[in-house]
C-alpha cells in the first residue's frame, strides 16, 4: 500500500515539474560540447613557411629576382589556411592565437596581391619604360612601417606566454624594422638585413609548431618552449 501511494506521489511530482517548465526551457537547443582540434600547429606553419619564403627571396639565392612564385604560398597556405587557424582558435576561445593568425594571413594576403598579375598595384609604380618609379620603395616602407606597429602590439602580449613565442615576435619586429628603414633610404644591405632576421624568426616559428604538434604523447619527442607564466 505505501509502495503505491509513494509511486503515485512520485508521478505527480513530475507532472507538476512538466506543467512548471518555462516555454524558455521547452524551446531551447540541446548543444552537445564537441573537442575542437588544435589550430596552432596550422597557423604557425603557415605563418613560418611565408616568412621563410619572403626573406629567402629578400635574399636573392642563385640571382632570382622576381618573387611571384611566392604569391600562391601566400594566398593559400600563408593566407587562407591560417585564416582557417585564427577561426578555430576564436572558437576554442584563445583570443591571443585567433588575433595573431588571422592578423598575419591578412599581411600575407596582403602581401601577395602587391606581386598578384591584375591587382594593377605594381603598374602603379612602373613608369614608360616598365622600371619601377622611386615611390615604390617608399611605400613598401610605410607598408612595413604599419605592420611594425601591429607587430609590436602582439609582441607586448605574448611577454608572459613563453620564451620562444615572445623571441619569435620580437625577430618579426626587428625584420620589420629592418624592412621599413632599408625601403625608406634604399639600402640594400638593411634589406639584406632584414631578410635575414626573417629567416631567423621561421626557424622559431617551425620550432613552436614542431612542439605544438609533436607534444602531449603524439610523438617521444617534446621540444622546449621556456614557458614565462608561473604555474
Amino acid at each position: 500500500m505505501s509502495v503505491t501511494a509513494s509511486t503515485t506521489d512520485s508521478k505527480a511530482v513530475d507532472l507538476e515539474n512538466q506543467a512548471t517548465i518555462t516555454h524558455r526551457e521547452r524551446t531551447a537547443p540541446h548543444h552537445v560540447r564537441q573537442r575542437v582540434a588544435n589550430a596552432a600547429p596550422l597557423g604557425l606553419l603557415a605563418f613560418a613557411t611565408s616568412i621563410f619564403v619572403i626573406s629567402l627571396f629578400g635574399l636573392q639565392p642563385r640571382g632570382v629576382t622576381v618573387p611571384n612564385v611566392i604569391v600562391p604560398i601566400l594566398v593559400f597556405f600563408g593566407g587562407c589556411a591560417q585564416v582557417v587557424a585564427g577561426i578555430m582558435e576564436y572558437i576554442s576561445g584563445h583570443t591571443l592565437k585567433a588575433t595573431l593568425f588571422s592578423t598575419y594571413a591578412s599581411f600575407n594576403l596582403a602581401y601577395a596581391m602587391i606581386y598578384l598579375p591584375g591587382s594593377g598595384i605594381l603598374l602603379a609604380y612602373t613608369d614608360e619604360t616598365g622600371t619601377l618609379i622611386p615611390d615604390f620603395e617608399q611605400a613598401l616602407a610605410m607598408f612595413c612601417w604599419a605592420w611594425f606597429i601591429v607587430s609590436m602590439i602582439f609582441t607586448v602580449a605574448t611577454v608572459r606566454a613563453s620564451w620562444v613565442i615572445l623571441t619569435t615576435l620580437v625577430f618579426v619586429d626587428l625584420t620589420l624594422l629592418l624592412l621599413a628603414v632599408g625601403y625608406m633610404v634604399g639600402q640594400v644591405s638593411v634589406l639584406k638585413a632584414g631578410s635575414a632576421t626573417g629567416l631567423v624568426t621561421a626557424f622559431l616559428a617551425y620550432w613552436l609548431a614542431a612542439a605544438e604538434l609533436w607534444g602531449d604523447g603524439m610523438t617521444p619527442f617534446n621540444l622546449p618552449v621556456g614557458p614565462l607564466k608561473k604555474e
